[in-house]
C-alpha cells in the first residue's frame, strides 16, 4: 500500500517543522509543506490524501491569501480534497463557517494540539 500523502501549510517555520518531524517519523505518510495558500494551491496537482491548513497565512499587510480563501479555492478545484483546519481561534461561528465551506475537521492549536492532530489524521485514515 502507497504511503499518504499530507500537505502542511502553515507560515510558522516552526509549526511546519513539528508537524513535518512528527509525521516523517511515522510509518505511512509522506509530507509536503508549505508557507503560503498560493504554494498548496499550485501543488495540487500531486493529489494530496489530507490538506491540514493553518487559518492565518502571511501578515495581513500582504496579500497572501487566508486559510479560509486557500479552502475555498482547494474546494473548487477538487470538492474531495480533504482538508483539516489549524488554528488557535475558538469562535463557534468561525468552525461553523470553515465546516460548511469543505473542511473535513477543525483543531485548535493548544499546547496539546500535536497529539489531537495525530488523533484526527489517524482516525481520518481508519
Amino acid at each position: 500500500m502507497r504511503n499518504r500523502l499530507i500537505f502542511f501549510v502553515d507560515d510558522d517555520k516552526m509549526m511546519l517543522n513539528l508537524m513535518e518531524y512528527t509525521f516523517k517519523c511515522r510509518d505511512g505518510y509522506d509530507v509536503k509543506s508549505y508557507f503560503s495558500g498560493e504554494e498548496c494551491i499550485e501543488n495540487l496537482s500531486l493529489n494530496p490524501d489530507l490538506i491540514v491548513l493553518d487559518y492565518y497565512l502571511g501578515d495581513l499587510d500582504t496579500n497572501s491569501m487566508s486559510g479560509m480563501e486557500t479552502l475555498t479555492k482547494i474546494i473548487e478545484t477538487n470538492k474531495d480534497f480533504n482538508v483539516i483546519i489549524l488554528s488557535r481561534e475558538k469562535n463557534p461561528e468561525l468552525i461553523q463557517e470553515f465546516k460548511e465551506k469543505g473542511a473535513k475537521e477543525y483543531v485548535i492549536k493548544d499546547d496539546y494540539f500535536i497529539d489531537t492532530l495525530i488523533d484526527t489524521i489517524e482516525h481520518h485514515f481508519t
